[in-house]
């Protein structure tokens, strides 16, 4: 005996062939149509992280052109621009590296001053060869790394409170080695001229130049190869995007934090040798805010401080935005804690975009 027909339920009987399809179809959800346009700008705009510095910067210059003239716009005010955050926008560099491994190093600008100490007593006071002497403060500047990666990836420290301890350590190194005495510049020159390299000025269309703000805008493009074309670069970013998900892919995730301090402390052993060059001199107290000042131009120039996102361009960008508005506020007649407030400003909206921006990742 067959079985009877299962009941046909009131709202199945007479249902279209169309109606049918449209139930077993995937739910699509769309957004309000007022906010699909803001949407969709805030996914260019996360995908583009360097799109909104140069905006700034584009409209700073605008600004300061109409309110100072032709003195700002001038080839050598520029470059005098250029020459004033040359040593920030190296160290930044080294800044952006760790930034984007989800971290922060507040002991840049120590290891910066440390490696230039180093460099000057060796070639200076010691009677070292040149060359020996910038390779010793190269190693220094790695070894200050070596110690900043080994501590956050091996003992899983946080890097806020490494670098801030480091930061300490290695700036009482610097006035011990130093016993907080300055070589003087003609001391320098007569002695180890090579250690002023790169405070080396040349004209270029009206604008002067300096050897150090070529060798930053040729380590911006060294970094941005580095980063955007090798494994390396990409095993960088992963890490800050999600360390977790990077080790399930195979990335040696802790190799890669080292490796990054390391570079970190070699690019500022650099920036060591290019602050000799811009001041002439080397003093245990110069340069020790460029710990700041890197952070300003990484987080001005787009790079997001939960890691994962940005690039060394924007660091770049930051740096020239930062000098941009210092020069012309002071061209303008503005006093200096009122530059440092607009600075300051500028901080506070670039982190706000930032959260803004992160939130088409969630």
């Amino acid at each position: 005996m067959s079985e009877p027909p299962a009941p046909v339920r009131p709202d199945e009987r007479g249902l279209p062939a169309r109606d049918a399809a449209a139930a077993t179809a995937v739910a699509r959800f769309e957004e309000p149509g007022d906010a699909a346009p803001l949407r969709r700008v805030q996914r260019a705009l996360h995908a583009n992280p360097t799109a909104v510095p140069a905006l700034v910067l584009a409209l700073g210059v605008l600004l300061f052109s109409v309110a100072v003239g032709e003195r700002f716009l001038h080839p050598f005010n520029l470059s005098l621009v250029l020459q004033q955050v040359t040593v920030i926008a190296v160290v930044g560099i080294a800044q952006t590296l760790v930034v984007l491994t989800r971290g922060i190093d507040l002991s840049v600008g120590a290891i910066t001053v440390l490696c230039s100490v180093v460099m000057g007593k060796l070639a200076v006071v010691s009677g070292i060869p040149t060359p020996l002497a910038l390779l010793a403060g190269l190693a220094v500047g790695m070894g200050c790394g070596l110690v900043n990666g080994l501590l956050v990836a091996r003992l899983r420290l946080p890097p806020f409170i490494v670098t801030l301890g480091t930061w300490n350590i290695f700036f009482a190194l610097n006035l011990w080695y130093s016993a907080s005495e300055t070589i003087r510049s003609q001391d320098i020159a007569e002695t180890a001229p090579l250690l002023q390299l790169f405070g080396t000025a040349f004209d270029l269309g009206g604008a002067r130049l300096t050897l150090g703000a070529v060798l930053a805008l040729l380590l911006v493009a060294v970094t941005w190869y580095v980063l955007g074309w090798t494994a390396w670069g990409r095993h960088l970013y992963a890490t800050g995007d999600d360390a977790e998900a990077a080790e399930l892919a195979g990335i040696r995730t802790s190799r890669t934090l080292v490796s990054t301090y390391v570079a970190a402390g070699a690019i500022c052993a650099l920036a060591g040798w290019v602050l000799i060059g811009r001041i002439g001199s080397v003093s245990p107290q110069a340069g020790q805010t460029a710990n700041l000042d890197s952070i300003t131009a990484v987080v001005i120039g787009g790079t997001s401080l939960f890691g994962g996102r940005g690039s060394i361009v924007g660091t770049l960008l930051g740096a020239l935005i930062v000098g941009v508005f210092r020069n012309g506020l002071a061209l303008a007649g503005i006093a200096v804690l009122w530059q440092e407030f607009a600075v300051g400003l500028l901080i506070i909206v670039a982190v706000a975009l930032d959260q803004w921006l992160r939130r088409i990742a969630k």
